[in-house]
């Protein structure tokens, strides 16, 4: 049994560009990357150079701050090259993979008889530590805490995301063995989160698990959402929070003693030639992944709302499940069919500005122009009909922008992160950065508590 939990504030955006329910397998990686960047607050420590050998699991880096928490190559072959940035900041570390894969062993067994500590040490050993995140802060979590839960969304509800029924078929015991795992980790429960809409029953019959059912629209499929809903986050709170392909990466990890490093992306977005789902590996090239890109066309890593600008040259995120390809809104419109006198026919609208909104199942191809700079920060309304959190939005915004942080205290900050401010930042007329802004308050008070 579950509850059910009702989100009624929130916004589906609909947009084309869909992944078919295909699933096919990418070419094998030539070259893969892994980037710093994407774990926020990581200092890395290099632990190779290039022209190093490797193994799948093989230690590439750890964090400079817990050199117990490892990042480890994705795949065997040789350190191509390590791309630095401004002041030496390591950007990627960029691996030529073998045509033959070989794997660091780490031991096969099964995790619901293994004690907290041999869990945590596979776990760090391997590198896969780092897909489990922690709240408050949205970074990687720290193996010498303990949380009161983890937090897992069986389903993701952002535009055109990829069907997790679809992600987790036949993968019901690597996910099993993965809660296994996940449930001596913390002293508390571990929480899944389904739709009303989920069918797999990987997910339905999960054992050891809170199963809560949620409806209602984006961001419905937030763990953060969810976290709110069921066991909100005061200060001095931890939990976990785990994606579904990551709680899988564990559960082969202890099934089988290596680190497939594998993952199921869903090519999407209006400008993708042949939406699907393919499967490839973490850090895997873009351009293996989609195809040959038009010019004029935006390369997500992620989803229209929260994802990185990666270039069709970039390489697949960390934690990214999801490719989008958009328009990049960079051509001249005519202002009567396309500009700001236009009747708005092919506008998507959030507020009944257009007649769209007449139009229930019509779907839309936005590109990426703002259609505006950056205006005043007033009281609109607007945030508070997509925000579905017991948080003023505005006002803990503008308590970050100040820097207050006892304001930041009081007004919720320790329960939300950037991708929970997503749909604000889009329906804003004032075209405020609201997700930077949260990123921004997160790294302040951080910095005051810890």
């Amino acid at each position: 049994m579950s509850n059910t939990i009702r989100i009624r504030k929130g916004l589906d955006i609909r947009l084309k560009g869909e992944a078919e329910k295909v699933l096919v397998q990418a070419d094998p990686a030539k070259v893969v990357a892994i980037k710093p960047t994407d774990f926020h607050g990581l200092v890395p420590k290099l632990l190779v150079k290039p022209g190093d050998p490797v193994q799948a699991g093989s230690p590439i880096f750890c964090d400079k701050y817990n050199e117990r928490v490892l990042w480890t190559s994705p795949v065997s072959g040789e350190v191509a090259d390590v791309v630095r940035g401004e002041k030496r900041r390591i950007l990627e570390v960029r691996i030529m993979a073998d045509s033959q894969q070989r794997f660091e062993e780490f031991g096969a067994g099964d995790p619901s008889t293994m004690n907290r500590e041999t869990i945590i040490q596979k776990l760090l050993k391997s590198g896969a530590w780092p897909v489990i995140k922690q709240r408050p802060f949205d970074v990687v979590a720290n193996p010498a805490q303990e949380p009161k839960a983890i937090f897992i969304s069986a389903f993701d509800s952002a535009p055109l995301a990829p069907d997790q029924d679809l992600v987790v078929r036949n993968h019901g015991a690597d996910f099993q063995a993965g809660l296994d795992a996940l449930a001596k980790l913390t002293k508390g429960k571990v929480h899944l989160g389904v739709s009303e809409k989920t069918a797999a029953r990987e997910f339905l019959d999960a054992k050891g698990v809170v199963r809560s059912t949620y409806t209602g629209p984006h961001p419905a499929g937030n763990v953060g959402v969810q976290i709110h809903a069921v066991s909100p986050i005061n200060k001095g709170d931890l939990i976990w929070t785990v994606g579904v392909q990551d709680v899988i990466l564990i559960g082969r990890l202890f099934r089988q003693g290596k680190l497939d490093a594998s993952r199921v992306v869903a090519v999407t977005g209006s400008e993708a030639r042949n939406p699907k789902y393919v499967r490839t590996i973490i850090g895997s090239s873009l351009k293996d992944i989609t195809g040959p890109v038009e010019g004029h066309t935006r390369v997500i890593s992620g989803n229209p709302l929260t994802g990185d600008n990666a270039g069709a040259d970039g390489w697949l995120g960390f934690y990214h499940t999801q490719v989008t390809l958009m328009p990049e809104g960079d051509q001249p419109k005519f202002f009567i069919t396309d500009g700001w006198a236009s009747p708005g026919f092919n506008t998507f609208s959030a507020n009944r500005s257009f007649p769209t909104w007449l139009m229930p199942g019509k779907k839309f191809a936005p590109d990426t122009n703002q259609n505006g700079e950056e205006r005043a920060f007033v009281m609109s309304g607007q945030y508070e009909k997509v925000f579905p959190f017991d948080i003023y939005p505005v006002h803990l915004l503008k308590a970050i922008l100040v820097n207050d942080i006892e304001q930041m205290e009081k007004l919720g900050l320790y329960e939300v992160a950037p991708e929970d401010f997503a749909l604000c930042e889009f329906v804003c007329t004032s075209k405020i950065n609201s997700q930077q802004i949260v990123r921004d308050g997160l790294d302040a008070l951080k910095k005051e508590t810890t």
